[in-house]
């Protein structure tokens, strides 16, 4: 006879199967989870020591194309090219002036008038003294053609004849002569009229209706502004960088910044007495007559000047194993880029780039020691505003940020 199974062993195999499922599930389960953790903790770890720098607007600057100049400072009184003192040329007294100072003149104009009746007097009795001669000289020649025919006819001697020959000239000479004081007679009158010898401006008035003057005595003193010369004493040690044609930029005080300009026209081959300095002379176009003589400028001597080229200040120029170079941002990461620096001008700070960089470049100015190459950066954003102020503000370091 077959005996069933107990109902109780039936039922106790499938749970202890469903038992053994579910640990083996949840085992591997902890495991997954386990592998996933480790897995993940160095992707953590990793971001948690990646660092970007947040660079402040006065620690980056954007390279620009501009031109760079060396300049030497300047400084000196302004003077006239043109300038005349009319002096008189007679003696006589001073019948009226007709101009003031600060008045424009025209060269040939009129500026005075002296009394001259006595020299118009002088210059009839010299009119006369000419007819006389002109008179006398006739005589003797028609004296000299009547001997000639006396001489042909041998009624006068050869000696006779001579003698009368020479009266003939010196008859001649005594009409030069006349003529000659008939027209100093003749100067002397025109100078009674006092003209200007130049366009210009009356600086100076010495003398007034009335007073009598003598040959040589200063009447006027007039300049003409239309052309300037700017003396300025010029350390001798920088004479060899200096040369005819150099540009020169100055201002004047009194003209609310307006700028004046000229060219270098002459150098003084000796130096001053009592310094080593040595006088240049600078030529200045004033066609509006807004400088005057004696006024002072102040202002540069360009030196050296180069076209247009990327700028960087100087404060970004770096030496590494000797050699030029810069900082450079690219893509939010620094990069070490080899430069060849130009000219340089140290007042600015600025210095020229000729090769490496190109317009639009940003690169590190400020001296951080945080940031090297291959540092991530947060390039700063600059509205219009906030770049004027920052040219202002003192250079802040930077503010490393975690990702």
């Amino acid at each position: 006879m077959q005996l069933s199974p107990n109902p109780r062993k039936r039922w106790r195999i499938p749970v202890i199967g469903l038992v053994v499922v579910g640990i083996a599930g949840g085992g591997w389960m902890m495991y997954s989870k386990n592998t996933a953790a480790q897995a993940q903790t160095p992707d953590k770890t990793a971001a948690k020591k990646e660092v970007i720098f947040e660079l402040a607007p006065a620690d980056v600057t954007q390279i620009q194309m501009r031109e760079v100049a060396v300049n030497l400072p300047i400084s000196g009184s302004l003077t006239p090219v043109s300038q005349a003192t009319v002096r008189s040329k007679v003696a006589a007294e001073v019948l009226e002036t007709l101009v003031q100072e600060g008045m424009p003149v025209r060269k040939g104009q009129v500026i005075a008038r002296f009394d001259g009746a006595d020299l118009r007097a002088r210059l009839i009795t010299q009119d006369a003294l000419v007819d006389e001669a002109r008179a006398k000289l006739s005589l003797a020649q028609k004296n000299r053609q009547s001997n000639e025919t006396l001489l042909k006819q041998n009624y006068i001697s050869q000696n006779a004849f001579d003698t009368m020959h020479n009266g003939v000239e010196l008859a001649q000479a005594n009409l030069k002569s006349a003529m000659s004081q008939r027209e100093v007679a003749q100067i002397a009158v025109a100078d009674t009229l006092i003209k200007s010898p130049v366009d210009g401006i009356v600086s100076k008035r010495s003398v007034q209706a009335g007073e009598k003057v003598s040959p040589d005595s200063a009447l006027f003193t007039i300049v003409n502004l239309s052309q300037l010369i700017l003396e300025a004493q010029v350390p001798s040690s920088e004479i060899p960088r200096i040369s005819i044609g150099q540009s020169v930029n100055f201002n004047v005080d009194g003209f609310n910044g307006r700028n004046f300009s000229g060219k270098v026209a002459r150098i003084n081959p000796a130096t001053e007495a009592g310094s080593r300095s040595m006088l240049v002379y600078i030529e200045v176009g004033n066609a509006d007559g807004a400088l005057k003589g004696g006024m002072f400028a102040k202002g540069n001597l360009t030196l050296q000047k180069n076209g247009a080229y990327p700028v960087i200040p100087l404060s970004a120029a770096r030496q590494q194993n000797g050699k030029d170079v810069v900082y450079k941002v690219v893509k939010n990461q620094v990069q070490l880029q080899a430069v060849k620096l130009g000219l340089r001008n140290e007042d600015e700070g600025v210095v020229q780039v000729l090769e490496g960089l190109d317009a639009g470049a940003n690169v590190i100015s400020a001296k951080l020691d945080e940031i090297k190459p291959g540092s991530k950066v947060a390039l700063p954003k600059l509205s219009a505003a906030a770049g004027a102020a920052s040219s202002a503000a003192p250079a802040s370091s930077t503010v490393p940020t975690k990702g």
